[in-house]
This record gives structure tokens, sequence and C-alpha cells, in this order.
């Protein structure tokens, strides 16, 4: 994975430095925090509302690796889509590992942004993203959120334009995945014709009774608990053997939204005449090192 930059034209006319309320703007009409689940933890976590922001830094993870990359880059705000700051804390000591990333955001001047299930359920959210990259058409929300759009919700539903088989379909979903040490695991009959796919990016086997009203022939997520995992196996023994399962690394399914999300962000920054640079981080904060798997 390289850094991917998004930036304005320097010599562009009529253009301003935003301050990070503004950049705040831009991101509620992109990702509303009103689409996050009741649980999570959203939005602003560090930084100063009336600071100027000349460079933004995504990125999955706000692990020290990232949060010295954003700072070292220059960057007056890190976004990540996992939240630091998920579960209460007492203290923000810098003796504790989340303690360290928040003193040095804030002795950097880097402010930090979370974008989590809001950025899962928007339109153009993670699902989304990887729906587009697995070519799927006429895509809907698997689980559609209550009062929202149409569009909006967790996890998307659709279907390839022609029919693969599991495994030439598996092959293409780690093709388009970052590298990581656990690869792309599938259950089903590799011979299985496949044309309605169900994704739903990170940790999604909460998913499956909407997987399963969706008659979707397989299902991409990540994170898949054995028990659930098997249990769905085990009752699609009644349905032909479907849904199929392609398990990813939750890094891998949620890092695609990066680019796509510093694009929107940008354009949408662009159409307000500010210029603000946007990058993707390079690090991969899958936590995975190695993999030992069978021999022949």
């Amino acid at each position: 994975m390289s850094a991917e930059t998004h930036a304005t034209d320097a010599n562009t006319p009529n253009t301003a430095t935003p301050t990070l309320a503004q950049v705040l703007e831009c991101f509620e009409e992109l990702w509303p925090a009103s689409l996050a689940e009741p649980w999570d933890a959203t939005g602003l976590v560090a930084g100063r509302p009336e600071r100027p922001v000349e460079r933004i830094h995504f990125a999955v993870d706000p692990v020290q690796d990232v949060v010295d990359e954003a700072v070292g880059a220059g960057a007056q705000l890190l976004v990540t889509h996992h939240p630091l700051l998920l579960r209460g804390v007492t203290s923000v000591a810098a003796t504790g590992f989340k303690g360290q990333a928040v003193h040095t955001l804030i002795e950097g001047g880097c402010a930090l942004l979370t974008a989590h299930t809001n950025a899962d359920s928007a339109v153009g959210g993670v699902s989304d993203v990887i729906a587009d990259i697995l070519g799927l058409e006429s895509v809907v929300p698997l689980a559609p959120t209550p009062g929202g759009l149409p569009e909006e919700g967790l996890g998307r539903v659709g279907r390839l334009p022609q029919a693969l088989t599991l495994s030439e379909f598996a092959a293409r979903v780690f093709g388009a995945m970052p590298a990581v040490a656990g690869g792309v695991r599938v259950a089903g009959d590799r011979d299985g014709i496949i044309q309605t796919v169900a994704v739903c990016g990170g940790a999604g086997d909460s998913l499956f009774d909407q997987v399963r009203a969706a008659q979707a022939d397989v299902y991409v997520t990540a994170d898949l608990r054995h028990h659930p995992a098997s249990e769905l196996r085990e009752a699609a023994r009644l349905t032909g053997g479907r849904p199929y399962l392609v398990e990813v690394s939750h890094f891998g399914s949620e890092w695609l939204w990066l680019p796509a999300a510093a694009e929107a962000l940008d354009t949408l920054l662009t159409d307000r005449g500010f210029d603000v640079e946007i990058a993707v981080s390079s690090y991969n904060s899958d936590p995975w090192d190695f993999v030992l798997t069978p021999g022949p």
C-alpha cells in the first residue's frame, strides 16, 4: 500500500485554508453523526475547532505509528475509521498507549477525528466502496437505517453482472484487498455458481439474518467467529449450501474506503473554496504479522 495524496492546485485563485470547524461541517455532510450506532464513539476526539487545517491524514487505526506518521507529515488533522476511545477511560496519561497517542497529537498540533459506524452506513461509505470495487450492481443496504435514506444502512447486497464460481469470486476479492498476513478464507463449494453478493466492511456476523433474507449466494466480511460461522454453514445445508462465506481482514476491508473518503472530502472542500492537502496513510495496522498453513 502506498501513500496516496489528493491535493488542490496551489495556484487556484480564491482558495482559503479552512478551520477545523469548517472541515467538521464537511464531514457531517458526507458522514452524518446521526448514522452512528448507539454504542459507537465517533466525532472529534482532540483538537481546537478554530485552528486552521492545511493537511489531513486518513488511516484505519489511531495506533502510535499512524499518529507519528501524521504528526511527522505536518498534518493538523488525523481522521481514523476506528475510535481511539471507544470504551471509557479514566486517564490519558502518557504512561499508557492511548494517552501516549493523545499527547503526541496534542503536542504535535494535530486533531483527531473518528468516522466509524457513520462511515459504514453513509452513502459512499465502507461497504459501498467494497461493493463498487467488486463490481456489484443494483446495490442496496443489508440493514437499512431506520428513518434514514433508502441508500443508508449497514452492509450492502447487489448482483454481479455475470455469474462466477466461488473460486473465481474469491480470487477477485483477494486481488482487491491490501496484502495482509491472514489472506482470505473461504467456506463453500469452490465450483458453486454465485451472482447475488452481500458485503460488510469490518466485523459482520451480526448481519447473518439479513444476509439470509437477501438470499445472497455469498457473504464477504471480516472477523467471523467460529460458532456463528459454523451454525450458518450448518443451516446452509438446508438451502443448497448458500450463503457461502468469504472472510477478509478487518483492516483490509476498511482500508479500501480511505482513498474514496479522501477524494470525497477533497472534492467538497474544493467546492467550498478551500485548499487542503489530503493524504492516505501507508501504514499497515493489521495486527497480524505472519500465518502458518498446512502443507500439501
